[in-house]
């Protein structure tokens, strides 16, 4: 079964970061490593995993994601 995260981090000024992916350690490892350049959380590491949920359906963890963002 292929399993599908929303997930927050916590940046170094402060501010939250709220993403979905489905392999949780990898997508967390780039956001730490600068993956992108051009990506919100590259100035503003080292980030912190403060929160993630599993869900089984994609469709699930979007909706989730949108709640969160508002």
């Amino acid at each position: 079964m292929k399993f599908y995260y929303v997930y927050i981090l916590l940046c170094s000024d402060k501010t939250y970061y709220t993403g979905m992916t489905n392999d949780l350690e990898r997508r967390v490892n780039q956001h730490k490593s600068g993956y992108r350049k051009n990506s919100y959380t590259y100035s503003r590491r080292p980030i912190e995993l403060k929160w993630y949920l599993q869900c089984n359906n994609p469709l699930e963890a979007i909706k989730v994601e949108k709640q969160i963002k508002g």
